[in-house]
């Protein structure tokens, strides 16, 4: 999952991301609204965590914006803020949760993992597909029992895809949820090829992976 931490408190944000880091999301960082307005506008996060407290930005406003485009990235607010009030205009703006602060980091990472849950419609963080089952929390896939040996961003490859079955998924959207901002890394288009080439092959020992769909020139689709 590629995240965008909008906060303002270097160090809580580098908690965040060092936290964040250790449990496989790949993190961006964002001190202020303009810095994050930019990166919300180039780059395909699969979450933001949006302080509203921000020094030249208006959070609602930041969270407005962000429903305004084509990506649909989870949004949970973060802040000090926490009358009624600001948790209703928040919501109804489109937020998928609020967090107030202090809280636990294992709280934050129990309320993405709901949302994403709600998002996804899965029921648990046990996702079954053609004989094979991913289980995201203990970053493991099985087959029949048998677990399949995968490297991170194989497993983080399989992953996206089946969050977001039946659809097509570019080499972009892949690359940067697999490594961030492609703009800014040494970044070769076909490390994705290579990747969803290893992981057919790990697969295929247990089951036919037909499935995993080549779109050609645009990327790939996982069907169910």
């Amino acid at each position: 999952m590629h995240i965008l931490i909008v906060e303002d408190e270097a160090g809580l944000a580098n908690e965040l991301s060092y936290f964040l880091s250790q449990e496989h999301y790949k993190c961006d960082w964002a001190s202020n609204g303009r810095e994050a307005s930019e990166k919300i506008a180039v780059n395909l996060y699969d979450f933001i965590l949006l302080d509203l407290g921000l020094p030249d930005y208006e959070g609602l406003d930041l969270l407005k914006e962000t429903r305004a485009l084509d990506h649909d990235p989870a949004v949970i607010i973060l802040t000090a803020r926490g009358s009624l009030e600001d948790r209703i205009h928040g919501l109804g703006l489109g937020a998928d949760d609020y967090l107030p602060k202090p809280f636990s980091l294992l709280e934050l990472q129990a309320r993405m993992q709901a949302v994403l849950r709600r998002k996804f419609k899965l029921k648990s963080s046990v996702a079954a597909f053609h004989g094979f089952e991913l289980d995201s929390s203990a970053r493991r896939v099985s087959h029949q029992g048998r677990e399949i040996t995968l490297t991170k961003k194989e497993f983080d490859i399989l992953h996206y895809l089946l969050l977001h079955k039946n659809r097509i998924l570019t080499r972009l959207q892949l690359t940067e949820h697999i490594w961030g901002n492609v703009l800014e890394d040494d970044y070769d288009s076909n490390y994705i090829d290579v990747h969803i080439k290893n992981l057919r092959k790990k697969l295929s020992a247990y089951a036919p992976t037909d499935w995993l769909e080549t779109v050609r020139g645009v990327g790939y689709r996982l069907t169910v």
